[in-house]
């Protein structure tokens, strides 16, 4: 075990973030840390990193261990380039290259002891450097950062010019160097484009120390973890697998434990019924079975109702008409910005209800493309068109199509005045903002609740074509699944950018793969587009032939069973016996019910006629009742015996 976290606390004012959580992981691990956005993730890892102290527990770290984070925001050296940076990570081992060079030119003047002591000390440097990789640094730094996606051209560039994307890849290449023997990463992938993502995938499945990942990319996760975390409502939980293992072994439990709580529940309810049944005998011994009853029923140990995970959003698109048929005509289109061609002589089409992802490296034009299409931008060559009745929706990665001076509330009442107050907060909430939270100013607000925002601006628009930049960005897994369904169910057409690969494979018809200036077209999901890439893009890029589908080729449909009709006579057979069961159970308690209510009903009658003078002067009718009145005493005590194993 190299990091154990022990019934750690966490609060602010009254928001629980961990109570009693505890978790570990073991050398050469390689963890998932997951949970919605707000629940706790990036503070546990400060709490480990001590940039945060816990309210309780402890955390351990095995002795002689080191230990890297990289952060969600960065702050890097100023003024160095971003091969300085990473070259910095391997200071040591440069430092140790130069003192073999120094000896190396000592040893020409020395002899004699001198020159022995000389030469040992350069035995060892020597070999401490070869065992440390020395000879493979230069190459090493270089492999790292073009696997993150930087040209030989960006190794020159001054850290203090690069995006806040920029600058977390050059961290992350950094810390990777630096080899730690457990790696703390959130959110590695964003800002990586789908080859470096791949990239890291295999550098990290190979990493030699543990890895602990904070990270909503269910793919990546998919590929590199071998056991998840979860924090959920201030709780801590392990679950070994990928995540994919773990989201279905948490579906399983978390619906055992509904099916055992509903279970209790409708037990409980059939007891009290029982109980109340048994009291309106009105009889001493049907009251004690009740008491009897209700003594069970108290020792019974309650099962909690299992608790959502949070707050989700909840919502539809769909369009207020129907396009028609075409809905974009894309036809010779070009792109430069200087010497860069992003794309050129692009032409393709996209049909009514076609779900289209548009996929390719960082800096290649995709959203350019966009923003060409919502004429934000201009194509230098080309010209699109399109088709009857489409009516655009934009999703803005940078959400410029909010309005950083207003308020979440403002922002939807000025866009949608025919809304009213109710209906305004409804939609809000729909998206999670509730209560006072609604006046909170746009500019002040996190990525995900901009892109939250931005998400309910698209909801009622009602607009028949998407065209999204990016829209799982900032979205938790539970907030990425809701937007998939949503797109699913939605009857129009969708155009997007995104490099999530789960939520392309989940969401998209068809893939246009924007590599080498063009676009490759890719008729399936991702999973297709794996499996064609390279096949497809050899052949059109080579052949220079003109835009075409490849359709994927046909699967063979699966037999089935021989027996698929007798099962259904068998089952059907089975309902048919278990429904006569339950009409003949429920008939026979009606029956048992009247014959005790008719006995305790003449038991009642003899009881008033035992009082009347002319009976009860009268010893051979005195006898004839009392014997009457024993009989249906010993009949209502199989009888009440009879009920209750019906009732049950």
């Amino acid at each position: 075990m190299i990091l154990a976290c022990h019934n750690l606390d966490k609060s602010f004012g009254d928001h629980v973030i961990v109570k009693s959580g505890s978790f570990h992981i073991e050398e050469r691990e390689k963890a998932a840390f997951v949970g919605v956005n707000g629940a706790g993730k990036s503070t546990i890892l400060k709490i480990i990193m001590n940039e945060e102290a816990a309210d309780g527990g402890d955390v351990l770290l095995a002795k002689g261990k080191t230990i890297g984070y990289l952060a969600q925001h960065q702050e890097l050296l100023p003024h160095g380039t971003i091969y300085e940076e990473l070259r910095s990570a391997k200071s040591d081992i440069f430092e140790m290259e130069e003192r073999l060079r120094s000896i190396e030119h000592e040893l020409k003047s020395l002899s004699g002891e001198a020159l022995d002591n000389r030469l040992e000390t350069y035995n060892r440097l020597q070999s401490e450097f070869e065992s440390r990789n020395g000879y493979a640094c230069e190459s090493e730094i270089t492999g790292v950062l073009k696997g993150l996606g930087f040209t030989e051209n960006d190794f020159s560039k001054r850290t203090d010019t690069l995006s806040g994307g920029q600058k977390t890849r050059v961290a992350l290449g950094k810390l990777l160097l630096t080899t730690p023997d457990i790696l703390l990463l959130d959110e590695p992938t964003n800002h990586l484009d789908l080859n470096s993502i791949t990239w890291l995938e295999t550098y990290l499945i190979n990493y030699p120390g543990a890895v602990f990942i904070v990270s909503h990319d269910r793919f990546f996760l998919n590929r590199v973890v071998t056991k998840v975390v979860e924090i959920e409502n201030g709780e801590i939980r392990m679950y070994m697998g990928n995540y994919h293992a773990y989201s279905e072994k948490k579906k399983q439990i978390r619906d055992a434990r509904l099916k055992e709580y509903l279970n209790q529940q409708r037990e409980i309810r059939h007891q009290q019924a029982v109980i109340e049944k048994l009291r309106s005998f009105n009889r001493e011994k049907s009251i004690r079975r009740a008491e009897s009853r209700e003594k069970m029923l108290e020792k019974i140990t309650p099962v909690e109702k299992p608790q959502n995970a949070a707050r989700e959003m909840h919502f539809t698109l769909e369009p207020s008409f129907v396009s028609g048929n075409d809905v974009l005509s894309v036809e010779g289109l070009s792109k430069c910005f200087g010497h860069q061609v992003l794309f050129r002589n692009a032409s393709f089409e996209i049909k009514r209800g076609e779900h289209v992802a548009i996929i390719g490296d960082n800096g290649t034009g995709k959203t350019t493309l966009l923003k060409i299409l919502n004429q934000i931008q201009k194509a230098d060559t080309g010209s699109f068109t399109l088709g009857a009745k489409v009516q655009i929706g934009y999703y803005d990665q940078e959400h410029h199509v909010l309005h950083e001076d207003k308020t979440i509330f403002d922002e939807i009442s000025d866009d949608y005045p025919s809304l009213n107050n109710t209906q305004i907060r409804n939609t809000l909430a729909a998206f999670q903002f509730t209560g006072d939270e609604v006046f909170k100013d746009i500019h002040s607000l996190s990525g995900g609740e901009k892109g939250r925002v931005s998400l309910a601006k698209l909801m009622l628009s009602e607009a028949n074509f998407l065209i999204l930049d990016e829209p799982t960005n900032h979205l938790d897994i539970s907030s990425k699944e809701i937007l998939e369904e949503a797109l699913n169910n939605y009857s129009g057409t969708v155009l997007y950018v995104s490099h999530d690969r789960y939520f392309i494979n989940r969401t998209a018809t068809r893939i246009l793969d924007l590599v080498n200036q063009t676009f490759v077209n890719y008729i399936g999901n991702y999973d297709y587009y794996l499996e064609k890439k390279e096949e497809l893009t050899h052949a059109y890029t080579s052949s220079g032939s003109p835009f075409s589908d490849t359709v994927p080729s046909n699967t063979s449909a699966q037999s089935q069973p021989q027996d698929t009709a007798s099962d259904s006579k068998l089952s059907w057979q089975e309902q048919k016996e278990q429904q006569a069961k339950e009409r003949k159970r429920k008939n026979d308690l009606r029956k048992t019910e009247d014959e005790i209510g008719r006995l305790e009903e003449r038991n009642s009658s003899i009881d008033q006629e035992l009082t009347l003078e002319e009976v009860y002067s009268n010893s051979v009718k005195c006898q004839e009742l009392s014997t009457e009145r024993s009989e249906n005493e010993a009949r209502l005590e199989e009888l009440y015996a009879l009920w209750e194993t019906l009732a049950e």
